[in-house]
């Protein structure tokens, strides 16, 4: 009996360390990102922009670009627009 709890113990043990070295648990590796900026804007006005031309992320990749590049409090909201899918940044119109 201590020999078969010994090896499930060392089994599961290998299978956690496997699991941490290659990432699986975390979050990132699932491609998970909370939605941003949910509020959004009452009186957007152009900012500015952020990222490549052409921006080939989502409304929420362009929305957290410009959260990283210019600061939550400057930022209301990111959006792709244009026929040349720029990020768009905007901020409230004071």
């Amino acid at each position: 009996m201590a020999k078969n709890l010994s090896s499930i113990t060392f089994t599961v043990l290998i299978l956690v360390l496997l699991m941490a070295s290659t990432e699986i648990l975390k979050i990132e590796a699932m491609n998970i990102k909370a939605r941003c900026l949910p509020q959004g804007c009452k009186n957007a006005t152009f900012s500015e922009e952020c990222g490549p031309e052409p921006f080939t992320g989502s409304n929420n990749d362009c929305c957290h670009c410009c959260v990283a590049k210019y600061g939550r409090k400057a930022v209301c909201k990111g959006v792709i627009e244009g026929p040349d899918k720029h990020c768009h940044c905007y901020k409230e119109r004071v």
